[in-house]
């Protein structure tokens, strides 16, 4: 059956139907395991292995590129989305498809940022059976400050490991400096030596003194709101959890019957 612009542009933002669940489903797999095939490839591993991941890489950015182009054209306002957040997150994750230059150095760093692709399912809670808007805020921090650490930790280790190999040998240290940089800890064991990566340093300790303080404890006060609250079933919405004394329901209104 041919899809028409209406029904792809449904399948690919749907996740109630079992149809479009699975697609979205299916792509968010495919982020997650390009993310770890990065993550591996940074480890001495069989020759075999490595061009194993290098064409399951290319397999699922193909898959990308032909996503990416079926959002592009199922969208009526096409400039809009071109322009949007999350297709300019999808562009970057599929640029070496389009350049044909997977090789070139700058165009690997923006492999890294393939896994904030990932924040748009962060907006369908249900997918992750998160049953609460606290619940689903205080995930989109937990990811937010991963997926900040994660993108630093591949840009840090992609700039230094070529000219510093002994302090950045593989993505595990590459994290290690991350999060103590962006704790501003600073124990001074692994020190970048190329002015890209004291450059990347920098913006580490910005966006730690910046970001984490703000989104940690963001994440406290939730997971306190959250602690206060009782299981009260709304019988307008399903919310299951309000304030022990709500009165009507925080999502639609209705007044909350009290067993």
């Amino acid at each position: 059956m041919l899809l028409t612009r209406e029904k792809t542009a449904f399948y690919l933002q749907d996740l109630e139907t079992p149809v479009g669940k699975s697609v979205n489903l299916t792509i968010a797999g495919l982020v997650f395991l390009s993310s770890v095939s990065f993550v591996v490839q940074t480890y001495k591993i069989p020759d075999n292995f490595r061009l194993l991941l290098d064409g399951i890489d290319q397999a699922i950015l193909l898959i990308f590129a032909a996503e990416y182009l079926l959002r592009l054209w199922s969208e009526e306002n096409k400039i809009k989305y071109f322009f949007s957040f999350y297709s300019i997150i999808d562009l970057m994750a599929i640029l070496p498809f389009f350049l044909g230059a997977d090789a070139i150095s700058f165009i690997r760093l923006l492999r890294w940022f393939r896994i904030l692709r990932l924040i748009r399912f962060l907006d369908k809670k249900f997918i992750f059976g998160i049953s609460t808007e606290d619940s689903l805020i205080s995930a989109r921090i937990l990811f937010t400050l991963f997926a900040i650490i994660f993108v630093y930790s591949g840009l840090i280790y992609q700039v230094e490991h070529p000219v510093n190999p002994k302090n950045f040998a593989t993505f595990l240290d590459a994290f290690y400096f991350s999060i103590v940089t962006m704790t501003t800890v600073g124990f001074g064991d692994v020190t970048p030596i190329s002015e890209l990566g004291r450059l990347l340093t920098v913006l580490m300790i910005l966006t730690g003194i910046a970001l984490i303080p703000w989104q940690v404890g963001d994440l406290i006060k939730r997971l306190v709101k959250t602690a206060n609250q009782v299981e009260t079933v709304c019988s307008g919405c399903g919310l299951s959890f309000h304030d022990a004394d709500a009165i009507f329901c925080k999502n639609c209104g209705t007044k909350l019957r009290k067993d």
